[in-house]
Order: structure tokens, then sequence, then C-alpha cells
């Protein structure tokens, strides 16, 4: 028997189910928040899991999930599976609240405490845990939006028991760090972590970049192969972009970094080394003389004068590069004036 119908036989057994499947079909009717697809039985099985872990009923809503993008779940606890595992712990030993003087009133909701504290004692312990919650960090405004072009609000029970949603929050976080409760949620925490999963795929599934960023990259690229500065302009878009803008500007910038370094070789730095030349060729004058002889007999100053128009080859050579490295220092200050 594996693993899994193991699981599923324990629960069955434990609320009376007849079958294994039985069970697993109720529960996907009734422990998931599914707006629309389908419970995997592997969901389902993750599920059961953190259930039989920390001892929690499914079907009386100790503990449900909401199926999240990656085909996983976002194991839900409510406040009264919060209190089962708390006052179940061995260590337990009694908590007590403690709330601001300093009264707040945020957008449509109740006057409440700015800020409540947990504190959980452990037996065994010289110092209780004491955790603080603020309003500000917590709490949730009314959701509105437009439908059918007509708009709406959606109220949470943030508006209507506030003080009771601080304390929840300061309940279940100071008991995560006195007991070390870990992968489980509350309702809140669970549809904050859906709605961020939602709006980083919103971001992932844009394809094109904005105006801005089509206009500033053609001016980038000429700017940095000019003056050679093309860490000042990575830098420069590092402050001025971000998400999807950021990252098309990058690919961008370092594309033509790699075809101006290319462009920038020797012409046979890539050729393939031919067949070594001869030492001395056959002369078609028999009386010619060798290229060695020839060589001797030409006058000096051809190759002094040769090699003073070397040397001042070199010299400018060696100028132009000196010029070419103090463009190279030009100092992002300066790009981002010139693209602002």
């Amino acid at each position: 028997m594996s693993k899994q119908s193991s699981l599923f036989q324990k629960f069955a057994e434990k609320f009376s189910f007849s079958d294994e499947r039985e069970l697993i079909n109720t529960l996907k009717a009734t422990a998931f928040k599914v707006k629309d697809g389908e419970v995997t039985d592997a969901q389902m099985m993750a599920l059961l899991i953190v259930a039989d872990q920390y001892g929690l009923n499914p079907f009386t809503k100790e503990i449900f999930a909401y199926p999240d993008k990656q085909n996983g779940i976002v194991p839900v606890v409510s406040v009264d599976g919060w209190s089962r595992i708390i006052n179940q712990h061995p260590d337990m030993d009694g908590l007590e609240f403690i709330y601001d003087e300093n009264i707040v009133t945020e957008a449509d909701a109740k006057p409440c405490p700015a800020s409540i504290e947990c504190v959980i004692y452990r037996k065994g312990r010289a110092h209780p845990v004491r955790i603080k919650e603020f309003l500000d960090e917590t709490y949730r405004s009314t959701f509105k939006g437009v439908k059918n072009g007509q708009p709406f609000e959606i109220k949470t029970p943030w508006q209507s028991h506030t003080k009771r949603m601080l304390r929840h929050k300061a309940l279940i976080q100071c008991s995560r760090i006195a007991f070390g409760f870990t992968g489980i949620y509350d309702q809140d925490e669970a549809e904050r972590i859906i709605e961020g999963q939602a709006e980083r795929i919103i971001e992932e599934v844009q394809s094109e970049a904005s105006v801005k960023a089509k206009q500033m990259l053609p001016r980038l690229i000429n700017r940095a192969t000019r003056e050679g500065s093309w860490q000042a302009a990575l830098e420069y878009v590092g402050e001025q972009f971000s998400g999807f803008d950021l990252d098309f500007m990058k690919h961008g910038l370092n594309a033509a970094k790699v075809a101006a370094e290319v462009t920038q070789l020797p012409a046979d730095a890539n050729a393939k080394p031919g067949p070594a030349r001869q030492a001395s060729a056959p002369n078609a004058d028999p009386n010619a003389k060798p290229a060695s002889a020839q060589q001797s007999s030409a006058p000096k100053t051809d190759v002094a004068q040769n090699t003073d128009s070397a040397s001042d080859s070199g010299k400018q050579a060696q100028g132009q590069n000196a010029t070419v490295n103090r463009q190279r220092k030009t100092p992002l200050s300066e790009t981002r004036a010139t693209l602002a």
C-alpha cells in the first residue's frame, strides 16, 4: 500500500467514509476555496498531510486550502484551528494580550488600538514570548472595482471587526515564534499570498517594453558605444527602470556591447594561420642580387626615416588610446545628465 493510499485510508476510517474515493470527492468539494478549475489528488494529499501533522479537522473548517498558481496549495488554518494547536501543545502555559492605549481609525474601519501585543508562556522557559502587531501594517482596506461598467466595493472583516482581526494577527504570529508552527496560514495571509502570485503572473506575461524604454535604448547604446561607458549605462537603467523594462534595457545593452567589442577586433584576429613562407624564393634573373644584398645596399636614410615614421605612428596611436581611455572614464553623472 502506497503512502498516499495509506493516508487517504486513515482519514476515511477516522471520519467513517465507506471508501477513499468518497472521502476525496467530499473534501475536494468542501475543503478547497476554488472559483474555477479542478482540485487534483496531489493537492488533496498535500492538504491531508498538513491536517494530519497538526491534528486538524478539515470537515469543521479547522483547516482548508487555496490552490495556488503553481498547482500546489496554500494551507489555511482558521482561528479555531490555531486555538486548537496552541492549547494542545504540551508546553503551553497560558497567554495574554496587551492593548495599546493609542487609538487610531483606518479608512472605513472601527476605532482600534494602534497595536496589540500577544504574550505566550511556555513551560520550562524563564521568559515568555512577546509579539506585537501594528494596525498600520496589517489592515486591509475595502476592495473596490468595476463590474459591467458599475463601481462596487467589498468590505472585509477588517472593517467590521477591526480589533478582533488585529488580535488574531498577534495571536498567530506569537504562536509561530513560540512553538515553531510553519507551513500554515490564516485566511487573511492566504488571500494576500494568492493576490501576490496573481500580480507576479500579470507582470511575467507582459511581452512588450514601454515607449520610454524603446526610445531610450538606442540613445544609450550610441553613447555607450562612442565613449565606452557600458557600465555607466547599465547602472543608469538600473536606477531608471524596473520589471520587464529593466530586463529589456539590460538585454539590449549587453547585446550591443558584445557587438561593439567584436567590431573592434583586428581584421586578421580570427584568421587561420596559413603555410609558412619560404625562406628564399627562386630568382628569375640569375644575375640578380640576393634579397639580403639588395636590402643592405638600400640607403640607410630610408631606414631611419621609416623608423621615425613608425615611432611617430606609435605615439599617435598611444595618444588616441589615451583619449579613448579618458572617454571611458566618463562619470555616471554626465551620462545621466545627457540622457535625462
